[in-house]
């Protein structure tokens, strides 16, 4: 909804917002899950919107959004604080461009050092043949600086690709910046916010993690259809795209190759960008027939079959996966964690006193039932620079892997328990090591008590 209403606002248009806004959120389907991305993702769309908002009205309100906005990511989800301010940057960096181009720094320099030449001669009052082609030269560099100016407005007025929007409120978005970053000292976090990303890059996490890995552009239909719809309108047709809505859509490209997380980016606030281009592309083409189209679809009878196909389409959905099962046992160790739960209740097991060796993918659901785990979906917080030194991240790689025997890493950590996949590797020295016990096994997981603790 928000999405929507913020595309609505930027671009006026009820049925390109609408359009686009459904494709976003197909496009984001496999984003949606239980991480703190979704409370960060209304947030930056409402950040757009306030900044628009902002630019349109100048009004100081919006502003203190700004500022709430930032505290929040700083308290909710301090690993994305810096996004916050990169998407402020089209806006600053379009502004600057724009401020730089009518200053004419070149043309003004070399004016002002012929000036100052000749002011330099006539004191001396000698060389007056130098004098004088200095002043024919000067003469010359201010003719060329108007039909430069006078150009460089032809060109504004009718760009041939990249249009320049003058946006004069967009310089207050610079004290905006400050005044958000010092936000990030609002939170028990500590300097959480501006050192979080810097440590997670910083250490071996993001190698080894599938979402941060470069998109490759065979294999990701999603990305194909951005990239495909952004070369026809800008490559194809001779519409015309903003400064910032380049400068947007050109970084978040960049970033979404270079992780796969960030395509997310790229489609939530870049479908906003890419929106405003459908919209100059239709004004210019065929303006009486998408109004006229647009009419038809806002009105009642079009809201009925709006709502009627949402209807179809939900019940659809709903009626292929209601049978499903809510978590997948064959992906998650749902009777295991069973199995676990009630032996504690009957005091087989001691869950504060386990220490158990778990993989990373379903460590997450563990914690969801309450039993201790020695790694999760959270890796960065299992990297030596979020560890106190510890490289549980590595080790556990290490482990999983066969790069290192088990048994001394176990040692070190004092492992008690170790839950596996079925058909792991580790798995295939454990049935074999009489130092573990089975204690559970179904076709997908396995269970060991570790019986030589030293």
């Amino acid at each position: 909804m928000l999405l929507y209403i913020t595309s609505n606002k930027i671009n006026k248009n009820n049925l390109f917002s609408f359009i686009i806004t459904i494709g976003v959120m197909y496009l984001l389907r496999d984003f949606i899950a239980a991480r703190a991305q979704l409370v960060t993702f209304i947030l930056f769309v409402l950040e757009i919107f306030f900044i628009e908002c902002f630019l349109e009205t100048k009004k100081k309100r919006y502003i203190l959004g700004l500022m709430l906005i930032a505290g929040l990511i700083a308290n909710l989800h301090a690993a994305v604080y810096y996004f916050f301010f990169i998407l402020m940057l089209p806006y600053i960096g379009e502004y600057l461009l724009i401020k730089l181009r009518d200053a004419n720094i070149i043309y003004k320099l070399r004016i002002r050092y012929l000036k100052d030449k000749i002011a330099g001669l006539s004191k001396k009052n000698n060389k007056p043949e130098k004098l004088e082609k200095l002043q024919n030269k000067l003469v010359k560099v201010e003719e060329k600086f108007i039909e430069f100016k006078e150009k460089s407005k032809k060109r504004e007025e009718n760009p041939y690709r990249v249009k320049l929007v003058r946006r004069e409120a967009a310089k207050w978005l610079i004290l905006a910046v400050i005044l958000c970053l010092a936000m990030g000292l609002l939170t028990p976090l500590g300097d959480e916010p501006y050192t979080h990303l810097i440590k997670l890059m910083s250490g071996t996490t993001t190698d080894n993690i599938s979402e941060h890995q470069p998109i490759v552009l065979a294999s990701h239909t999603g990305a194909i259809i951005v990239t495909i719809l952004l070369v026809i309108f800008l490559v194809f047709t001779d519409t015309k795209i903003s400064l910032k809505d380049l400068f947007m859509i050109g970084g978040l490209l960049v970033l979404s190759f270079m992780s796969r997380r960030q395509f997310s980016m790229l489609v939530l606030i870049g479908g906003i960008s890419l929106t405003k281009i459908m919209c100059d592309f239709a004004e210019k083409y065929d303006k009486n027939g998408i109004e006229e189209f647009t009419k038809i679809v806002v009105s009642w009878k079009g809201k009925i079959v709006a709502i009627l196909l949402v209807v179809l389409c939900s019940f659809a959905l709903y009626h292929n996966t209601k049978d499903d099962q809510y978590i997948n046992e064959n992906s998650y160790p749902v009777k295991t964690a069973d199995f676990i739960l009630e032996e504690a209740e009957k005091g087989e097991l001691n869950l504060s006193q386990m220490k158990m060796f778990n993989d990373y993918n379903y460590g997450s659901y563990l914690l969801f039932r309450n039993i201790p785990v020695f790694i999760d979906s959270r890796c960065d917080l299992y990297s030596p620079e979020f560890n106190e030194g510890a490289d549980m991240f590595s080790d556990y790689l290490s482990i999983t892997g066969l790069g290192t025997y088990y048994e001394n890493k176990f040692n070190e950590y004092g492992i008690t328990h170790v839950m596996s996949y079925a058909n792991s590797k580790l798995n295939m020295f454990l049935k074999r090591d009489e130092n573990y016990k089975l204690l559970y096994n179904d076709d997908n997981f396995v269970f060991y008590e570790r019986t030589s603790k030293k």
